[in-house]
C-alpha cells in the first residue's frame, strides 16, 4: 500500500495504529524508542511514521480524545480529519502480569511448584505460556528487562482505556479499543509476511522499530477487519492476564 495523507471517509471507516513501546527514558537509548504507524481501512500508510519518546504527550494528555489527537499529530495527521473514526491500538508490550504474580504479590499466595522457566507461573502469563506450547518464546516481564515498557503500556490502558471489554480487548467505553500485539511471532506467518511486502521499500520504515509499529498496525487492522485470521483466548485464559495477538498461521 502507498503512503498517503489524509483519506477520503470511505477509506477511514477506522484507524489502525501500531505502537512500538520503548521504556520511559527511551529517549536516552538510541537502539529502541517509541514507534508509531497510522493505517486506515485500505491499509493505506497515513502521515509519516513517527520515532520518539511518548512520555511527555501521555502526560500532556487529558482524556482518550487528547491521546488520540496527540499520537496522530506525531505522524503528522489531524485529529479533526479523522473525528469519531473507530481507533485500534496495537501495542507491543506485555499489558498485563499474570495472576499468579499478582496473587504473591498483594495477597502472599504461593503456587504449589515452580519447574521449568517457561511453565513458571509467575513469570508467564497464559498467554505466553501458549506461545512457548507452539514454538513461539515471548519475553517476561518480569525476568527479561522489559518492565518499564510494560508498566509503560499498562499505564496508558490505565488512563486512556480502562475497561476490560472481554480478554485482551481495552477500551474507553466509546472511540478506542488496544490490544496486545507481538512482532516477532509474525516472523512465522506468511499472512502476515504477505502484507508487509506492501511496505519494503518504504524508506520512512528504515529502523527495526518503525518496522515493528508497522506490524502492530497491521494486526490491529486484521482484528478489526480479518478477526478469524488471529488465535483469539480460550475459556481457561484469566482475563485480567489479557491475550496476546499473533497470527493462527504462526503457530506450530
Amino acid at each position: 500500500m502507498k503512503q498517503g495523507n489524509t483519506p477520503s471517509k470511505s477509506v477511514a471507516s477506522a484507524l489502525f495504529i501500531g505502537w512500538d513501546v520503548g521504556g520511559w527514558n527511551c529517549d536516552k537509548n538510541p537502539a529502541s524508542r517509541d514507534a508509531l504507524v497510522v493505517l486506515d481501512a485500505g491499509r493505506r500508510m497515513l502521515g509519516t511514521p513517527w520515532r520518539g519518546n511518548l512520555r511527555r504527550p501521555i502526560n500532556q494528555a487529558a482524556d482518550t480524545a487528547g491521546f488520540v489527537a496527540r499520537l496522530l499529530a506525531l505522524c503528522g495527521l489531524e485529529a479533526e480529519d479523522f473525528a469519531g473514526l473507530p481507533v485500534v491500538l496495537a501495542i507491543d508490550t506485555p499489558l498485563a502480569f499474570s495472576s499468579a504474580f499478582v496473587q504473591l504479590l498483594v495477597e502472599g499466595r504461593a503456587v504449589e511448584a515452580i519447574e521449568g522457566s517457561a511453565s513458571n507461573p509467575y513469570l508467564f502469563r497464559r498467554t505466553e505460556r501458549f506461545l512457548f506450547e507452539r514454538g513461539i518464546s515471548p519475553l517476561s516481564a518480569v525476568k527479561d528487562m522489559i518492565g518499564s515498557q510494560a508498566t509503560k503500556g499498562m499505564h496508558v490502558l490505565a488512563r486512556f482505556a480502562p475497561t476490560l471489554e472481554r480478554c485482551g480487548v481495552w477500551t474507553d467505553g466509546s472511540r478506542l479499543r488496544a490490544i496486545e500485539a507481538y512482532p516477532s511471532a509474525c516472523r512465522k506467518s506468511a499472512s502476515v509476511t504477505t502484507l508487509q511486502r506492501d511496505y519494503l521499500d518504504d524508506p520512512s520504515l528504515s529502523h527495526a522499530d518503525l518496522r515493528d509499529a508497522l506490524t502492530c498496525a497491521l494486526l490491529a487492522w486484521l482484528f478489526h477487519c480479518q478477526p478469524e485470521a488471529l488465535a483469539h483466548p480460550g475459556q481457561d485464559v484469566p482475563e485480567r492476564e489479557g491475550w496476546i495477538f499473533v497470527p493462527a498461521d504462526a503457530l506450530s
